[in-house]
């Protein structure tokens, strides 16, 4: 029973995030661990609600107010069963989700919702500090065997499943090492790297097999894999980044797209090269796009030592609040939200988009000409209408573009497989997960586009349990989504 008090007793509160002046000196986590009390007093401002919004906020059905008493009462074991029973990865969804499950929250109706993310994110901690984090093999073979194509945590969390059923599992990847977007694309002050080796090192326990810098399609043909596989699961995101190619002077060097300034940057981190080909340091970085990619190259170019560094947004300041009648709750609120790396420096500035960029004498970009726009859908369309006579120049001697993502890309797989991409630039799956082939399977940003975390490991899961079925898998393995859900609208 929770306590029913517990809400009126205890006021939202986060750890306190590390100083800035020390944090941007390294690339360690932005949150230190929180102390015990403080997250238990959070779990027990949950109300227990009779019906729970959370679940529905949350892609993975998490048992939200389940572990939030847990956690309440000690009995932090048992929390991280009751969490582990839907998520796979709480270490990851706990530090990178943007937490629609408090967005759903009833306590937010008339208050801050429970700090859920934060209580999910140390029960996680408890659970490997404590070794409740343990390998899980299959007590009897399937003799069966699965590829899955790509280790982000769509792929990881569907080899998982799929081996504790019994399969044999093999993960194909073609970086040097494990992890997607986890390991390269995300920087180290959100996730550092010792998170995902943890769960790799369980995996593997598990029976696992990774096989590192293998490009499916070049370095080995869709035919060799599914003649040694049963069956393959296509988990490659959806890496294709949006350009601007459009734009005046977008030819300029000087400028790139983020994930070529996130990428080199996470592999200096983590000694895996000296210097990165596009750096930061001492230059005024003009970053083109106010989401959370965006956000990572501003805490990535404050800690390279920018001089300066602006962030642009085509969209008008959100507001600080949910607004009662265009995000009513428990939908997902079209709010200001503010990251970390925001209040490290930097200025941010709405409702504006790039006429032109401009360079000097020797074909390097030295400045933006910006004006302020209007953004209105007509037909369906996403149309910017600058205002006349607000144009501007704005000084950059690095430009990055963080405008999203055109889903996954063009590759020699897709033809060897015999699948397409559509109009999204992913791949179609039936309701059992399955592509146009037979035996091939998509799943996570893939299939979706680019979503959340918890979207992906939704996914993976329940592709995992649709290719157990399409094995004759006995019994059956948790599968929160279908195939034919549509992502959770996030601005």
């Amino acid at each position: 029973m929770p306590d029913p008090n517990g809400f009126l007793r205890y006021e939202r509160q986060l750890p306190k995030r590390r100083p800035v002046p020390v944090r941007i000196r390294d690339y360690r986590e932005v949150y230190p661990p929180a102390g015990e009390e403080l997250i238990r007093d959070q779990a027990t401002r949950c109300m227990d609600c009779g019906i729970p919004f959370c679940h529905d906020g949350c892609p993975l059905g998490n048992r939200i107010p389940d572990w939030n008493d847990l956690v309440r009462t000690g009995a932090w074991a048992s929390a991280a069963e009751s969490l582990h029973a839907t998520n796979n990865f709480p270490e990851f969804t706990g530090r990178l989700c943007p937490a629609p499950c408090e967005a759903a929250c009833v306590l937010g109706l008339g208050d801050d919702p429970v700090a859920i993310k934060q209580v999910e994110v140390e029960i996680a901690n408890h659970a490997f500090d404590l070794g409740y984090v343990v390998p899980q093999p299959a007590p009897v073979k399937s003799g069966r065997s699965v590829a899955v194509v790509g280790s982000g945590p769509a792929g990881l969390a569907a080899a998982q499943q799929l081996a504790r059923a019994g399969h044999d599992v093999t993960v194909y990847e073609r970086d040097d090492a494990i992890g997607g977007l986890l390991r390269y694309g995300i920087p180290d002050f959100k996730l550092e790297k010792e998170r995902i080796d943890a769960r790799l090192e369980q995996m593997r326990a598990e029976g696992v097999q990774f096989r590192t810098s293998v490009n499916v399609g070049v370095d080995i043909t869709a035919e060799q894999l599914r003649e040694a596989h049963d069956a393959v699961l296509l988990a490659c995101g959806a890496l294709a980044g949006r350009d601007t190619t459009d734009t005046p002077g977008r030819e300029l060097k000087g400028i790139h797209l983020a994930m070529d300034h996130l990428v080199p940057a996470n592999r200096v981190v983590a000694g895996l090269q000296d210097s990165t080909p596009i750096d930061a340091a001492g230059k005024h970085v003009l970053i083109i796009g106010g989401g959370d990619t965006g956000a990572d190259c501003l805490g990535v170019a404050h800690r390279q030592g920018a001089a300066a560094v602006v962030q642009l947004d085509n969209y008008p300041r959100p507001p600080e609040d949910r607004a009662g009648d265009r995000d009513p709750w428990p939908t997902w609120p079209w709010v200001l939200r503010n990251y970390p790396a925001h209040e490290e420096g930097g200025e941010r500035v709405f409702a504006v988009a790039v006429l032109e960029f401009v360079g000097d004498e020797d074909g390097n970009v030295r400045a933006a000409r910006i004006a302020e726009v209007t953004v209105s859908r007509v037909d369906g369309r996403r149309v910017v209408t600058p205002k006349p006579g607000t144009e501007r120049e704005i000084r950059a001697d690095l430009v990055l573009l963080a405008i999203g993502f055109e889903g996954t890309e063009q590759q020699p797989l897709l033809e060897q497989f015999g699948v397409e991409r559509n109009r999204r630039g992913a791949l179609d799956a039936r309701k059992d997960w399955q592509t146009s082939t037979d035996g091939v399977f998509v799943a996570g940003d893939m299939h979706r586009g680019a979503s959340l975390i918890v979207w992906a490991i939704a996914e993976g899961r329940a592709a995992a349990a649709a290719i157990h079925n399409y094995l004759g898998g006995n019994g059956e393995l948790p599968a929160p989504v279908t195939s034919s859900q549509q992502p959770l609208a996030v601005h």
